[in-house]
């Protein structure tokens, strides 16, 4: 289970705190009689464990494509930072799959987001996977590894056959953890959005939720930043999940699009919170 193992990680960190702790006291000089014993250190907690939504029939991941609608004027932006597994020399030549000036603006606003992210993107920046995963104001999601559909006609994309399912979102995690996302979340988002039965039972065995969206940016391959601030202006409703992208290739306008979008709807009463908060307020969730 994902849970499972990243409380492996943590559980796994916290032992090595302690050791350095208790190295450093045997390098200290011992108190002398009568004088008061040093403060011991605050005992660390662990991480509350993130909500997620019970699973369907026959242990299928639960979807979820937005929060209720009448807790308020929330809103969750979400981005996907996509990568396949075939597109290291397209990097390497100069095409860029990152969008370091969109995270700026994110955090310039302070605006909390949901990043889903793709293995292979993590290997390819694992300098802005760790600092975004060690950032309290982002959420880290499961996006697969390779980015390959988990259905027949999807866009266009290649698929993963239905054997190596589970084991692609495992491998994608275990790509997050290498670059250094302390603690990614239970959620996983589909490539493409494309799912059926068979593709969510095989990611349901990892205790993921499947987190989609009601908002459609419309922000990949656009160049009318204004036509995509327009669609999410329009679609954006209390609870709402916007989908957006994190890459310069194929989304060159998001960042224009955010520095639109928030001022206005922060003018309208939104509040922005992490898909994290949103699923926590669901009924029913854990």
């Amino acid at each position: 289970m994902v849970i499972r193992l990243v409380r492996r990680i943590a559980g796994t960190t916290a032992v090595c705190a302690l050791g350095a702790a208790l190295a450093a006291c045997g390098s200290a000089q011992a108190p002398k009689s009568g004088s008061p014993a040093p403060a011991r250190p605050a005992p660390t907690t662990k991480p509350a464990k993130p909500p997620t939504l019970p699973a369907g029939p026959g242990g299928a991941a639960p979807v979820f494509m937005n929060g209720p609608r009448t807790l308020g004027r929330t809103v969750a932006l979400t981005f996907d930072a996509d990568m396949t597994a075939d597109q290291g020399p397209r990097a390497a030549a100069g095409e860029h799959f990152d969008n370091p000036a969109l995270i700026a603006t994110l955090r310039r606003l302070k605006v909390p987001a949901t990043v889903f992210m793709t293995g292979r993107w993590a290997d390819q920046y694992p300098d802005q996977a760790r600092s975004l995963g060690r950032d309290p104001q982002f959420e880290v999601g499961n996006h697969s590894y390779s980015h390959y559909a988990f259905t027949g006609d999807c866009y266009g994309l290649p698929t993963v056959s239905a054997d190596r399912m589970t084991s692609d979102v495992q491998r994608a995690y275990t790509a997050l953890l290498r670059a250094g996302v302390p603690h990614p979340m239970p959620y996983f988002r589909f490539p493409g959005g494309c799912y059926d039965r068979q593709a969510l039972r095989a990611v349901g065995r990892l205790g993921v939720t499947a987190v989609q969206w009601d908002v459609v940016s419309g922000d990949a391959f656009a160049t009318d930043a204004d036509a995509v601030t327009k669609q999410v202006l329009d679609g954006v409703k209390p609870g709402s999940v916007v989908v957006m992208h994190c890459t310069r290739s194929a989304a060159p306008t998001t960042e224009q699009v955010v520095r639109d979008v928030v001022p206005e709807l922060r003018k309208r009463g939104f509040r922005f919170v992490k898909v994290s908060q949103l699923i926590g307020e669901t009924p029913g969730h854990r």
